[in-house]
């Protein structure tokens, strides 16, 4: 891998990488930073569902510029939104190479297919990577069409997870992955230092090459799919004061996560400030909350979040899955939210949101 410093005027290789939700992008991606050379820029554009900046936030203190581009799928709602943000990144951090990271149920053809056109911008695709977990992919292949065609159109295969499940059942989901796609590369990733740069960088992809029509790449199916595949639950909650006690402990939120369905809450991501005793002191602290079939994670930070407006948030969180209507009393027990505090219903999306009161 060369700077750009070393190759002037060359096109900005952008690699995509898609992935149903929680199969574990963006750790891969993050898992990255130390092992590419001293001086080699990476930028992240980071493409979400709900709202909420949650990859920012993980990626500060390193040497990642990310940008998001939120509330919408790349592949159809944002995906003219797409070169903008690229140029964007481009002029502001010349970097040797753009990451794009896509929602969870996005189908890659439309992405490639803006990225090759492109070209006189100074941008090339240099491919399309997709993780696989391979604790839960059995059980959403089946739900998902674009997570098959994610399978399906790609130059390599990252399992991730591969560790946490048995040889036989790791053969069963490879077996799965071959009936949909035998010939591309399937790497195993290595734990938390996920996957070597040098096995994924450089690979000058010919997936959807400009030789075909844009009208035949996209596939009428993903019209709208993000919301025929994914129910969405938005939960903004707001505090009734200037108070550092948050209402919510960290025992109770964790019992909480642990009650979710894995079957039916794919993915649940965002902010809350969460109380815990300390030397028979109650402390408040704010954590990124990072949940996925199952397993999560609570990521204290010392700092508030970067809106004004958002001084005052208790919570803020996206949840990710499907029939969610099923789990909403639940969701809403386990984050005392009442119906009163409902604002917005739409066939496959929840807001729960509380605005936020003005102080005297």
């Amino acid at each position: 891998m060369q700077t750009s410093s070393q190759i002037q005027n060359s096109p900005i290789p952008v690699t995509v990488f898609t992935g149903f939700l929680g199969a574990g992008k963006t750790s891969i991606i993050l898992s990255l930073l130390p092992r590419v050379p001293k001086g080699y820029k990476l930028c992240l554009l980071k493409n979400e569902f709900g709202d909420v900046k949650v990859d920012s936030s993980l990626a500060q203190g390193s040497d990642l510029a990310v940008q998001e581009m939120l509330n919408g799928c790349l592949c159809c709602v944002l995906v003219g939104q797409m070169k903008l943000a690229l140029m964007e990144l481009k002029d502001k951090y010349n970097p040797d190479r753009i990451i794009i990271e896509t929602s969870g149920s996005a189908f890659p053809a439309p992405i490639a297919w803006q990225i090759r056109e492109m070209k006189n911008e100074g941008f090339t695709l240099d491919s399309i990577i997709t993780v696989v977990d391979c604790i839960n992919f059995r059980g959403y292949e089946d739900t998902s069409y674009t997570a098959k065609m994610q399978a399906q159109y790609t130059d390599i295969i990252l399992l991730n997870k591969h560790e946490l499940v048995s040889e036989h059942e790791l053969d069963i989901v490879i077996d799965h992955i071959n009936d949909l796609n035998t010939d591309t590369p399937k790497i195993k990733c290595e734990g938390k230092n996920g996957v070597s740069p040098d096995l994924i960088f450089g690979i000058d992809t010919k997936l959807f090459d400009l030789a075909a029509k844009s009208s035949e790449l996209i596939d009428p199916r993903i019209e709208n799919h993000h919301q025929n595949e994914i129910d969405l639950i938005q939960v903004i909650m707001t505090r009734q004061s200037y108070s550092l006690i948050s209402p919510y402990t960290k025992k109770h939120f964790e019992t909480f996560l642990e009650s979710l369905s894995n079957n039916d809450i794919y993915r649940l991501k965002g902010f809350i400030w969460l109380t815990q005793e300390h030397n028979k002191e109650e402390i408040s602290q704010l954590y990124i909350v990072n949940h996925a079939f199952g397993r999560y994670t609570l990521t204290p930070i010392q700092r508030s979040l970067n809106n004004s407006d958002d001084e005052l948030i208790l919570i803020k969180i996206t949840i990710m899955g499907i029939d969610l209507r099923m789990h909403l009393q639940q969701i809403k027990a386990g984050l005392c939210i009442n119906d009163e505090q409902i604002t917005l219903h739409l066939a496959h999306k929840i807001v729960i949101r509380e605005f936020i009161k003005k102080q005297p």
